[in-house]
C-alpha cells in the first residue's frame, strides 16, 4: 500500500497531537432540494470570516468540494457548499455523503437510553448477548461504548488492509472483519487501559440488535434519526447514497480514482452505515453535544464513562494506539471531547466529515470535504472546523492541547 488508509475515526491524531475540480471556490447558488439550501448572500460578519476560511482551505489542500454549515442556536451563521462534486457539476448542500463514526455515537447513546430504561446494565458482560465472543465474559457494554476493551483494531491490521486495497468493493460481514481483531491476544486486561478499535462497535451494534429485539436501523431510525429530524441521515446496507450524491476520489491505492461507491460495510455494524447530508450533520452535533435524547446523568457518563485517566503505554501496546486521556481531551461514549467541544470526525476513503458542538457558545459546525488529486492525508474538514472555532471562539480551541 502506497498510502496510509483513511479510517473511520482520525482519533489518533487527535489525542496525540491531539476526476479533478475544475475552477475556483464559488458559493453554490443552485436549488437544493430536500430542504438544505444554502444561505442567502452575500455573506457578511462571522459569515463572511467561515466562508473566507473554507475558501482558502480548499485552495490549500487541493480539496474537490467543502461543504459546511455553521450555527450559533438557532441563528444559521453560514450553509455553503464550495467547489464541485464531479468536473462541471457543482456540489450543493442538499448533496448526500458517508458520515461513518457518526453512527458510533448514535449506537452509544442508543445503549444509554436502554440502561435508562433498565433494560441492561452498562457493567453487563457482552457474554450475555454474544456467548461466542473470546473473553466475553471480561468485557462489558461500557468498555465497549469506551473502548477500553483491549481488542485488536482491524483496521490498523496490514493483512485487512491488504485485502481492503485489493477489493474495494468487496462485502465484509461483521465476522470477517471481527476475527482479524479477536484471533490476536488482548492489548491488556478489559477496563484497564484505552485503544480506539472499529470491533467495538460491530460488536456493540450486534449487542443492541440482541437486547432491543429489532434491527439495529429501526432502532436507530425509532430512537434518534427521527426524535432528532434528521430526515436525510440514514443506514444504506448496499454501497448506494442517495441522491444527490457528493463524488468522492481518493489516490489511497496510489492512483487518484474515483470512490464514491467503495463498499463501507467493514466500518461499522451493520444497520449503522450511515450517509446524510450537512443540514442533518450540524443537527447532529447540536443534539449529541447538548444531550438531548439523554437524561442529565446519562449525558455525564457520555462525557466520560471512565476513560480519564487511561491510556498508557505498555509492552503490548505503543503510545501510538494506548493513548492517554486526559480532562481536556478525551475519548467519552462514542465521542471525543476537546476542550469543550463534542464531536466526531468520520473519514471513508476520500471523504472526510466533521461535527462538532460546544455547549459554552451554542456553536455548532458541520464541514465535509472531498479530495482533489494533490490533496494530502488526513482529515481535511478537522482542520477547516478548528480554523473557524479559533475565529468565532478562540478561547475554546477545537484542537488537542
Amino acid at each position: 500500500m502506497r498510502r496510509t488508509r483513511t479510517v473511520l475515526l482520525a482519533l489518533a491524531g487527535l489525542l496525540a497531537a491531539v476526476v479533478p475540480a475544475g475552477t475556483a471556490a464559488s458559493v453554490s447558488t443552485a436549488p437544493a432540494p430536500r430542504g438544505c439550501a444554502a444561505s442567502p448572500g452575500p455573506a457578511q460578519g462571522r459569515a463572511r470570516q467561515v466562508l473566507d476560511i473554507a475558501e482558502r482551505a480548499r485552495r490549500e489542500f487541493d480539496l474537490n468540494s467543502v461543504i459546511l454549515r455553521v450555527t450559533s442556536g438557532d441563528e444559521d451563521v453560514l450553509t455553503t457548499a464550495l467547489g464541485e462534486s464531479m468536473t462541471g457539476v457543482p456540489a450543493r448542500p442538499s448533496m448526500h455523503f458517508r458520515t461513518g463514526s457518526v453512527g458510533i455515537v448514535y449506537m452509544a447513546t442508543v445503549l444509554l437510553q436502554l440502561v435508562e430504561q433498565g433494560k441492561v446494565a452498562l457493567d453487563d458482560p457482552v457474554s450475555r448477548w454474544l456467548p461466542d465472543l473470546p473473553h466475553g465474559s471480561e468485557i462489558t457494554l461500557r468498555m465497549l461504548g469506551a473502548s477500553t476493551s483491549g481488542l485488536h483494531d482491524y483496521v490498523t491490521d496490514p493483512k485487512f488492509l491488504a485485502a481492503l486495497e485489493a477489493a474495494p468493493f468487496r462485502e465484509w460481514t461483521a465476522n470477517d472483519v471481527n476475527d482479524y481483531a479477536t484471533s490476536q491476544p488482548l492489548l491488556y486486561k478489559p477496563g484497564t487501559n484505552w485503544s480506539y478499535s472499529h470491533a467495538n462497535f460491530q460488536l456493540l451494534g450486534a449487542a443492541l440488535e440482541k437486547i432491543s429485539g429489532m434491527p439495529l436501523q429501526r432502532l436507530l431510525t425509532e430512537r434518534v434519526f427521527g426524535p432528532l429530524g434528521l430526515s436525510q441521515t440514514g443506514n444504506q446496507y448496499t454501497p448506494e447514497i442517495p441522491a444527490a450524491v457528493l463524488h468522492a476520489f481518493t489516490s489511497e491505492r496510489g492512483r487518484y480514482e474515483e470512490s464514491t461507491f467503495w463498499n463501507p460495510s467493514w466500518t461499522t455494524a451493520r444497520g449503522a452505515v450511515l450517509t446524510g447530508d450537512v443540514c442533518d450533520l450540524a443537527r447532529s452535533a447540536r443534539g449529541i453535544g447538548t444531550g438531548e435524547l439523554l437524561s442529565a446523568q446519562s449525558f455525564k457518563t457520555q462525557l466520560d464513562p471512565g476513560t480519564i485517566g487511561l491510556g498508557r503505554a505498555t509492552a503490548d501496546c505503543p503510545a501510538t494506539v494506548c493513548l492517554t486521556n486526559t480532562p481536556a481531551t478525551h475519548f467519552g461514549f462514542g465521542v471525543l471531547v476537546i476542550n469543550g467541544w463534542i464531536l466526531t470526525n468520520p473519514s471513508f476513503s476520500g471523504y472526510a466529515a466533521i461535527q462538532a458542538y460546544l455547549p459554552a457558545d451554542r456553536l455548532s459546525i458541520a464541514v465535509s470535504t472531498t479530495k482533489g488529486p494533490k490533496s494530502p492525508e488526513g482529515n481535511q474538514a478537522e482542520k477547516i472546523a478548528e480554523r473557524i472555532a479559533a475565529v468565532l471562539t478562540p478561547e475554546h480551541p477545537l484542537k488537542a492541547n
